[in-house]
């Protein structure tokens, strides 16, 4: 006997169907079915056939995978009892409740005592589906594994796309081949890390960043996680996520996973980013001001590094606010003994040597300025050389001998005591000033991955939260160490990457938006001289990469010359006058003809308006540039396009280009598939094309 269940979206149906009461598994995930499909036949056209080697019953791939009934791949959950033996559960399915856009499974095995729930929910507006695993015993008992419900992968696929990276090198894509066995990629760091996110996107064959077939997924968990991507030996595809293996060390009676977001797209890679940009920006982030525009950082950090001097400072914020910020960050160095990185973490109190009369006469003038004011933390981690660690070394995550990292050490987020003493921390000082902004710093990884570690600071991060509304967090980690939707539930803003260096920048704020969305990506003005890097560059160039997504300046603002501090006013001034219909736009990335330009068009929700940011990052290989295909737009109607950076065209551009001169309209069918000619160019700038519907 076979029962069967649907959830439909306006661009994709998820079915599943159970067999001889076993636990449920996807049968069909791809563009809407009809709404009169006999889902029962459905599963008896994938029925798989049978031939030599194989078991005289295929087991299924059901959302958890069980090697009790000989599943020859990675088991859904991996567990053992107390005495160390391991447990090998068959679920019986016992119950699916249903509403208009979730399921709610429930699975028993009864010999072992275990309760399986799966939770899975489509979310219409955003195309999101959202899949959580949750395990009961009626004993204690030990969690090595467990998957949030596995999803097929599709066969028509060649190759698949994680994403790897360093610090100052986050968001590189890998692709790889499809083949027999497992693609595993675990992050054991106690976070995502800069290595690992927990991203997987699988194009279907022919799949384009504008066209055709792909699904991704997104694993929601802020400590260490593990992918694997199997291809069995009869050719079926399973994708599991969950925490990284090992990482509950005590025995409990009750696990569960974080969520796991997925979706199908038929329109290319950029139908996948839409979903996760929409639905982290929408339904996850809890905004603390959803009604006031996102501000213009200014952080001091490559400015002045631990030389805090509040003559220096307020001299920085009057510069700054002169350019257009409007939100001043007090960056690492105001607090303890704190002079360079290797002592005071954890000592939270304001350094009466740098800061005299407190940090009231420095907000009072960052104020004065318009600005708000922000501060940093570093609130998981303590330096061996600071007042905390010489009290409280049992606060300390892992051995003494630990190595450091970064000359320091973390505290255990799982004591409550330590979580107390750090609220305690942060609330006096945001009690005592007018702060709206933290940037929370995670410089170095743990010892030991500790899934334990992960929920107390979510736990402080919601207690904050909730006595302080309207203070606004970024997750920063090395820069993009920590960068996941479980963090963006909790924050407002994650900081891409410690690089300030905008070639690098480029490519990976394009591979970022596969994910996230502009309003909550940190971009920064860096330095001419690129302090990560090394490089130097234009100041256009700076400014209009950090004006494709949340802008600010991180650099000393005394270093600009007349020329500059007016280019920055004026991409400033753009990006403002742009932010809000700039904040719901859609990224989609371009498909360019020619490998040496990066290109992403902002979309405005309503289809109104977009812009167009098409970078060079070296010299192409043809003469010419190629044209450059735009996507999404209305076919019938007709756009007015210009150049905003025209005046920005080099002498070797010769051509009696009409964008170098005046606005064209063109239709949106024209701009699609016949696309734009921007002029010539040299490396490591950028045009910004920009259109409005007539």
């Amino acid at each position: 006997m076979t029962k069967a269940w649907r959830l439909d979206g306006p661009q994709q149906t998820l079915v599943l169907s159970s067999t001889k009461g076993r636990c449920p598994q996807v049968i069909y995930w791809g563009p809407p079915l009809p709404e009169a499909e006999d889902l029962t036949e459905l599963a008896a056209a994938g029925t798989l056939d049978i031939t030599g080697g194989m078991l005289d019953e295929n087991p299924d791939l059901s959302i958890c995978p069980e090697a009790a009934r000989g599943f020859p791949g990675q088991p859904g959950m991996i567990l053992r009892d107390t005495d160390g033996a391991p447990m090998l559960p068959s679920f019986a399915l016992r119950d699916v409740a249903q509403s208009k856009n979730a399921l709610v499974i429930t699975c028993e095995a009864t010999h072992h005592k275990l309760t399986y729930t799966a939770q899975i929910t489509l979310n219409p507006e955003t195309n999101i589906i959202a899949l959580t695993a949750a395990l009961k015993s009626d004993r204690p008992i030990h969690l090595q594994w467990l998957a949030a419900p596995v999803m097929p992968a599709p066969q028509n696929a060649d190759d698949m796309i994680d994403f790897a990276g360093r610090w100052c090198g986050e968001f590189q894509p890998v692709q790889t081949p499809w083949a027999a066995g497992i693609r595993m990629r675990e992050s054991r760091l106690g976070r995502p890390d800069h290595a690992h996110f927990p991203g997987l996107i699988i194009p279907c064959r022919g799949a384009t960043n504008t066209q055709g077939a792909a699904y991704a997924w997104h694993y929601g968990w802020s400590g260490g996680q593990r992918m694997i991507a199997e291809e069995l030996p009869d050719g079926r595809r399973q994708i599991q996520f969950g925490n990284a293996a090992d990482t509950e060390h005590a025995a409990a009676t009750e696990f569960a996973t974080a969520p796991l977001y997925a979706v199908y797209s038929a329109q290319g890679l950029n139908g996948c980013a839409v979903a996760f940009q929409r639905h982290v920006r929408d339904m996850l982030v809890p905004w603390a001001k959803p009604d006031t525009p996102r501000p213009v950082h200014y952080n001091c950090w490559e400015a002045i590094y631990f030389d805090h001097d509040v003559p220096k400072l307020k001299d920085i914020a009057t510069r700054a606010a002169a350019l257009g910020a409007e939100r001043f960050v007090l960056d690492d160095g105001w607090f303890g003994q704190r002079d360079d990185d290797t002592s005071s973490l954890g000592d939270w109190d304001i350094d009466p040597r740098k800061y005299p009369q407190g940090l009231g006469p420095l907000i009072e003038h960052v104020q004065s300025l318009g600005m708000t004011f922000g501060i940093w933390f570093e609130p998981e981690m303590v330096n061996p050389d600071s007042d905390l660690a010489r009290a409280h070394p049992d606060w300390i995550l892992g051995p003494a001998d630990q190595t450091m990292g970064r000359q320091q050490m973390v505290l255990n987020m799982a004591l409550p005591e330590v979580r107390a003493y750090l609220y305690d921390c942060i609330a006096t000082v945001l009690r005592a000033h007018p702060v709206d902004y933290i940037k929370w710093d995670h410089n170095r990884v743990l010892p030991m991955p500790d899934a334990a570690q992960t929920r107390g600071t979510y736990a402080l991060l919601d207690r904050l939260h909730a006595d302080f509304p309207k203070v606004e967090i970024e997750s920063c980690a090395s820069g993009g160490g920590r960068i996941d939707f479980g963090i963006l539930t909790r924050t407002q803003r994650v900081w891409l990457s410690d690089s300030n260096d905008a070639l690098e920048r480029l490519t990976m704020q394009h591979n970022a938006a596969l994910f996230l969305p502009a309003a909550v990506t940190g971009s920064h003005v860096g330095p001419r001289h690129c302090h990560t890097s090394g490089r130097t560059l234009d100041i256009e160039f700076r400014a209009w990469v950090a004006a494709q997504r949340h802008m600010g300046f991180e650099m000393d603002p005394r270093e600009l010359d007349d020329h500059e501090a007016a280019v920055l006013r004026d991409v400033t001034d753009w990006w403002k006058t742009n932010r809000d219909w700039m904040y719901s736009a859609d990224i989609l990335r371009l498909d360019a003809s020619d490998p040496a330009v990066i290109a992403e068009e902002q979309l405005a929700a309503d289809g109104s308006r977009f812009v167009v940011f098409a970078g060079k990052t070296r010299s192409s290989a043809q003469i010419a540039p190629r044209p450059l295909h735009l996507t999404r737009l209305d076919p019938q109607a007709r756009y007015e396009i210009w150049l905003r950076n025209r005046g920005s065209a080099k002498g070797l551009s010769r051509g009696a280009l009409a964008l170098k001169e005046r606005s064209i309209r063109i239709s949106g069918q024209a701009l699609m598939h016949h696309g734009v000619t921007l002029p010539w160019s040299f490396p490591n700038t950028i045009w910004v094309l920009e259109g409005h519907r007539l």
